[in-house]
């Protein structure tokens, strides 16, 4: 079970770190869909930032498993705020993104408190 906790929580971290990337560089598909749900632009680069401290904690947490705990709540706090976001927008189709994003986290807790 600690392989696949450990294989699942560095792929969560790759996601939420290439998530975070993508909004700090202000990425074509990420500004359209932050303008479409009409997020103010002073948010962007904090929102990045606190997506790539998620990913980077999540890789911490592997050896200083608080960190990792925090991390995990956080991240699972943010992508549940950006569904709410994106259903609040009507972006209906988005939806399943940020729960995309949110899954491996979810479930790098669920391997890590089942090992």
């Amino acid at each position: 079970m600690d392989i696949a906790a450990t294989i699942v929580a560095v792929l969560a971290a790759a996601m939420s770190g290439f998530s975070g990337y993508s909004l700090l560089r202000r990425a074509p598909w990420v500004v359209e869909a932050m303008e479409q749900y009409e997020v103010p632009r002073a948010w962007w680069t904090p929102l990045g930032a606190a997506k790539a401290a998620g990913a980077l904690g999540l890789l911490v947490g592997l050896f200083v498993p608080a960190v990792g705990v925090a991390a995990g709540v956080g991240l699972v706090l943010y992508y549940t705020g950006a569904v709410i976001t994106v259903l609040r927008a009507r972006a209906y189709t988005h939806a399943p993104f940020p729960v995309i994003y949110m899954a491996p986290v979810v479930a790098a807790f669920a391997l890590g408190f089942a090992a």
